[in-house]
């Protein structure tokens, strides 16, 4: 591989991640207005900040490790495919729910937790999209330590959101569908 900065793949790579984040993001807040009109509630807003962090910080971090001369290996392929099914399973989940997808944790009392589409046969899979993608991506370019220091940061945080998610979901009740 060259040694040449991957400025175009780099590049194309942080447009379609903001352009997919920011969209995430609309969706997310039309999803959350139309659920409060159905009475629905937020649970564990206090770590959705730290979750904001990291997913900011996470580019910033892929950036300095290019610049300090990260490059993508000969497994580049391996992990721009990683990637691309992460983004495929990202998409199933925001499918599969709906309008109840949110990037907040926000339950509708009363009403099952969704078993359709990929949840089926995952409980978390946005979740694993995201820390298949934290690794995939920044290996993609050679940025070892940030795919390191994003999946530990995701795994911590993960461990407070899941068990919060879980509960919300338990508490709003609802019957198993």
């Amino acid at each position: 591989m060259s040694s040449a900065l991957p400025w175009g793949p780099l590049t194309a790579y942080l447009v379609v991640l903001a352009l997919q984040r920011f969209s995430e993001l609309a969706l997310s807040r039309r999803n959350l207005q139309r659920l409060r009109g159905r009475g629905a509630r937020e649970q564990g807003a206090g770590h959705f900040p730290i979750f904001i962090l990291l997913h900011a910080l996470y580019p910033v971090a892929l950036v300095a490790e290019v610049l300090r001369g990260a490059r993508p290996g000969p497994g580049w392929s391996f992990w721009l495919a990683a990637w691309l099914m992460a983004q495929a399973l990202r998409v199933a989940a925001i499918v599969a729910l709906g309008e109840r997808w949110n990037v907040r944790i926000v339950v509708l009392p009363g009403v099952p937790p969704v078993r359709a589409g990929v949840y089926r046969w995952l409980a978390h899979p946005n979740y694993l999209a995201v820390a298949l993608e934290f690794a995939a991506a920044p290996l993609l370019f050679g940025a070892w330590r940030t795919a390191i220091a994003a999946s530990a940061l995701n795994a911590v945080v993960m461990a407070v959101r899941i068990p919060a998610e879980e509960r919300a979901l338990r508490e709003a009740g609802g019957p198993r569908a």
